[in-house]
């Protein structure tokens, strides 16, 4: 099976996330996860904190991430790995490739007119939060 991740990076104050928006299929247009494939030989881990790096300059000394799921695809013979994390520290961005937007969880993340995944995105930001790390403040 493929093997691709996807990260979400909430902001330190824990009322955002970070999104890229697509600028190639699939999804091209749509705000999007960062992340990317995981190589060969590569551990899952490794990959996340890589692709997180490549695609918007933070490193693992502001953030850690936690594996919060998989979503199987046998359809398509493709995993992808979630993982989730919260800024530690004030980080500058570089993008990559696909222009980076900190979007406030208010959002209505299920929209598909603007948001990739059918309405898969709305389903991980809501397990996300569950995540005890990640939870927002009162």
């Amino acid at each position: 099976m493929k093997h691709l991740n996807c990260i979400v990076v909430f902001d330190a104050a824990k009322d955002k996330i970070l999104l890229c928006k697509r600028t190639k299929d699939p999804y091209k247009g749509l705000y999007n996860f960062v992340g990317g494939k995981v190589e060969p030989g590569e551990s899952s881990e490794r990959a996340a904190y890589r692709e997180l790096q490549e695609e918007t300059g933070i490193s693992e000394r502001s953030i850690e991430l936690f594996r919060l799921m998989d979503l199987t695809y046998y359809i398509d013979n493709l995993v992808i790995e979630i993982y989730v994390g919260r800024l530690n520290r004030d980080t500058e961005l570089i993008e990559e490739t696909n222009p980076l937007i900190w979007m406030p969880l208010t959002e209505n993340f299920a929209d598909m007119e603007r948001f990739a995944g059918e309405q898969d995105m709305a389903h991980i930001v809501n397990i996300a939060l569950k995540h005890p790390l990640c939870k927002p403040a009162d």
